[in-house]
């Protein structure tokens, strides 16, 4: 493409005003809103199928499956016609996930509403993180963790709102509500998304799906595969405080603490909150402080958060301890994320596709082991558990030193001592 074609093919491709930026942040809002919506109707669901806490896990080991199913799916699509069209068709059909489980009557409807949400949210996941990279490649700083704060952000929103609601319209009215609201803001995603598939970007800078990258990889550079699988490990293990904050927040408060279906969601609100706020901020304290600097402190605050949400025994305390644990986990997951798509020796794309793949599985499965752990032992036992968890990470942050990033005006070997 020469000079004088580009900004042609960028105006036809919506880069030049600032609305691909704001789609993609709607696309990560609604995300996430709908994905905290569901955290105060787990209890609800549990309650109307008599499920137990393993039950329940089973339940979600199911939505699991079906977004695992999806990722890989949606990646080839990505990779044939870009990432606009399968973040508006997988909004499309979120738009009725919730509801469907809000309306299932029995386990014979739910097993598959909860696969079919799976599928949407984890589909939708992956399209609008690559419509993210795509958007990013066009301007001159980085967007992602601010991406992932806007997620944050609707996990809060759907948190928050979802105790009140349903208890005003119970289950099935505010299924329908989430729904409709991300029917809504369907529209701005559509009108101002960046279409990547007239950039020359979109075939080389957005992961094709983790499985495709897992083969590329291991063609290109064996030892740079590992250390994406090492991160990718990482990312993993990181994921499962987020995952249980997700799906278990709400019925430990009305389970071990007694609260009422009003105010069942507001420890993943008080979480999502924190969370949001810190990826705000994550860009310039990774800045000042360095990549591997900043997950030690963060990995030390999210144990303290867990631990105060095992050991305090009140609500007050609980749910400063869920937002203490926002604060640590805020920025763990995108400074490794960064660190896998800056490896040397590997496609673009191709770290940050092995990443993902593996870090989802995390925040996907380990909630349903969760749910048989808390049977057996209690909350309090699996919350000191992964406060234990983090702290062995700790030994493991020197593999997000890639995520550091060299300024222009440094020398061209001074990139050499990030590497691993």
């Amino acid at each position: 493409m020469t000079a004088g074609e580009q900004p042609a093919t960028r105006r036809r491709a919506g880069i030049s005003a600032p609305g691909p930026r704001l789609a993609v942040s709607i696309a990560f809002l609604v995300n996430g809103f709908v994905l905290g919506s569901w955290a105060p109707q787990v209890p609800v669901l549990a309650a109307r199928l008599g499920y137990s806490e393993s039950a329940l896990g089973l339940l979600i080991l199911v939505f699991g499956l079906g977004a695992l199913t999806a990722m890989p799916l949606i990646g080839v699509v990505i990779s044939k016609s870009g990432s606009k069209r399968p973040t508006l068709a997988t909004q499309l059909l979120l738009a009725a996930a919730l509801a469907f489980l809000a309306f299932a009557p029995s386990t014979a409807f739910a097993v598959p509403a909860a696969f079919f949400f799976g599928m949407t949210l984890g589909g939708m996941d992956v399209a609008m993180n690559a419509n993210a990279i795509s958007v990013e490649k066009t301007r001159a700083k980085a967007i992602m963790s601010s991406c992932h704060g806007f997620w944050s952000l609707g996990g809060f929103a759907g948190a928050a709102a979802g105790g009140p609601l349903i208890a005003a319209l119970g289950a099935q009215g505010h299924g329908l509500f989430v729904g409709a609201v991300t029917l809504a803001l369907l529209w701005p995603v559509d009108r101002f998304g960046l279409d990547d598939r007239a950039l020359p970007i979109a075939s080389t800078g957005v992961p094709t799906s983790g499985f495709a990258g897992f083969a590329e990889a291991a063609r290109r550079d064996r030892t740079a595969l590992l250390k994406a699988l090492a991160i990718g490990v990482f990312t993993l293990f990181a994921f499962f405080p987020e995952g249980v904050a997700i799906d278990w927040s709400a019925l430990f408060l009305r389970q071990d603490l007694g609260v009422d279906v009003a105010a069942s969601g507001l420890a993943f609100a008080a979480f999502s909150a924190a969370m949001a706020l810190f990826r705000f901020v994550g860009d310039p304290l990774r800045d000042r402080f360095g990549s591997v600097r900043t997950l030690v402190v963060s990995l030390f605050t999210a144990s303290s958060g867990l631990c105060l949400i095992a050991l305090s025994g009140e609500l007050v305390w609980v749910l400063a301890g869920f937002a203490v644990m926002g604060m640590g986990l805020a920025n763990v997951v995108p400074v490794a994320f960064s660190a896998a798509g800056n490896l040397p020796g590997l496609k673009p794309g191709v770290g940050i596709s092995i990443a993902t793949t593996l870090g989802y599985s995390g925040a996907l499965f380990a909630p349903s082991a969760v749910g048989f752990a808390a049977e057996r032992f209690g909350f309090s036992t699996v919350f000191l558990t992964l406060a234990a968890l983090l702290g062995v990470l700790l030994v493991m942050t020197p593999l997000v030193r890639n995520a550091d990033r060299v300024r222009p005006e440094q020398p061209a070997g001074h990139a050499d001592h990030l590497a691993l």
